[in-house]
């Protein structure tokens, strides 16, 4: 590309370094994409590793759909350059290997001691809309009858049987949603139970007529083979469409308190839950609660999709023992909030060698001990390191689009984390290399004049690693 006088984005271009200068990066990618394949080396030309790897860097990068990732590289050739893209599939798995490898590499090339750790949680969106139980189901009548549909569309003909019921669901949901407090009292039974009577006769004349079509033959080649793929998307719905009419049935009609973990807020992604964290603004989330660990540098260090909603203070032991696998000792500064707060972390901290446990008492009444040692410098600076994981996360979600996964599916949802996750790390170690490597440009002749030259014995090295 440099003779046509194209040069790419400085923070894409330490990147690129970083990747050509690591090259088992690669590798792990390149198995990833072989798994599962009888011969790897017959068959068309595929995407390679390299391809596959950079247009995912680069998505997360710069925060754009995929849509915008096509058209931008198609239209920029310092994109071409940078990614030479097509599409692939990659695990999350994977992509957490890699991430682990680059943590790796940083502290090989000097850029990270691992002698501060903070960690903190936060949610990750999936994206559905708020979940109650008239719009979940209206939702599974909705989508069951369009799967029915595309069905008849394949054999070209309807079978006798099944109604199309969505105008009437569509009203009684409607009808639920604007009913007042007062209405609700005397009026919301009657109207779910009929919405609910409703969403049974769509599920079962559904599976009537999935079983009614079982030999029946596309109108073409290709609606034939998409016969079965319509099938299992029908049963699919009905199951899950099966789990909402029962938690309304419970819920509404039979006045039960249905528990969290029996309950499905999506029949789009039902893989998630309802998180309360205490927050004033957002009392209710939905997706998933992930956790994070942040050296001093920025890097993110670990990172962990979490099923439920777990209490932080489990999180305190596993992450110094993956902190120590990383770095080879435990940090001298583990900062985190009252969330993670146990007599029993506090404990294990000190014995794994950690020198400031920064970590405020939740609850109970404080010894004088305790108090002094909360008000004491040391604590109090662990404390403000322990802020900056906040903004590590402000940046994850505004900068590398983490607030809401638009992929769809669990695996997807892990995936979109840690492609986030992998760009910032990126970000940060070329952000690190090229203001290591401006310490070392030479100065000007003129500038330099008179002056005496620096020593550059291997204690001032280290300690200008240090400093990066």
């Amino acid at each position: 590309m440099l003779h046509q006088g194209q040069t790419l984005d400085p923070i894409l271009q330490a990147i690129s370094d970083f990747l050509d200068n690591n090259s088992t990066i690669v590798d792990i990618v390149q198995r990833d994409l072989q798994r599962g394949l009888k011969n790897p080396g017959t068959g068309r030309d595929g995407l390679t590793a390299q391809q596959v790897l950079r247009a995912l860097i680069l998505k997360r990068v710069k925060n754009w759909d995929l849509r915008e990732l096509r058209e931008r590289i198609a239209d920029g050739i310092s994109l071409r350059q940078f990614t030479d893209f097509y599409s692939g599939t990659v695990t999350p798995k994977t992509v957490k290997i890699v991430n682990d490898l680059v943590v790796k590499a940083a502290v090989e090339l000097g850029l990270e001691d691992g002698s501060k750790l903070r960690t903190d949680t936060t949610v990750v969106q999936t994206n559905i809309h708020h979940p109650t139980d008239n719009t979940l189901l209206w939702d599974a009548v909705r989508v069951v009858t369009r799967s029915v549909g595309r069905l008849f569309d394949a054999i070209g003909r309807r079978v006798d049987g099944f109604h199309d019921r969505t105008r009437a669901a569509r009203r009684r949901m409607q009808e639920i949603q604007r009913m007042t407090p007062r209405a609700r009292k005397s009026q919301q039974t009657e109207k779910y139970r009929a919405l609910i009577g409703i969403a049974e006769d769509v599920l079962a004349s559904a599976r009537q007529v999935v079983q009614r079509t079982r030999k029946a033959h596309g109108i073409s080649p290709t609606a034939d083979l998409a016969l079965a793929a319509h099938r299992e998307e029908i049963e699919h719905y009905c199951e899950l469409g099966d789990r909402v009419i029962d938690q309304s049935r419970r819920r509404v009609l039979e006045g039960e308190q249905v528990p969290d973990a029996e309950k499905i807020y999506s029949i789009f992604e039902p893989h998630t839950d309802l998180i309360k964290r205490g927050k004033v603004q957002t009392p209710i989330e939905f997706g998933h609660k992930v956790f994070l660990a942040e050296s001093a540098n920025g890097l993110i260090t670990q990172y962990e999709v979490l099923d439920g909603n777990p209490n932080d203070q489990h999180h305190v032991a596993p992450s110094l023992e993956r902190h120590k696998e990383a770095f080879g000792k435990a940090p001298e500064v583990y900062g985190s909030d009252r969330g993670f707060f146990s007599e029993e972390n506090v404990k294990t901290c000190k014995q794994a060698g950690v020198k400031v446990v920064s970590i405020p008492q939740r609850g109970g009444q404080k010894t004088a001990k305790r108090q002094a040692y909360e008000k004491s410098a040391a604590f109090k600076q662990g404390q403000r390191f322990r802020a900056g994981i906040e903004g590590r996360i402000s940046v994850l979600f505004r900068g590398r689009g983490m607030k809401r996964c638009l992929a769809s599916g669990r695996e997807r949802f892990e995936l979109w984390v840690g492609t986030a996750v992998l760009a910032n790390n990126l970000m940060i170690i070329a952000a690190l290399i090229n203001k290591r490597n401006a310490r070392k440009k030479p100065k000007a002749a003129g500038g330099s004049a008179g002056r005496k030259p620096r020593s550059s014995n291997a204690k001032q090295v280290a300690r200008r690693l240090r400093k990066c």
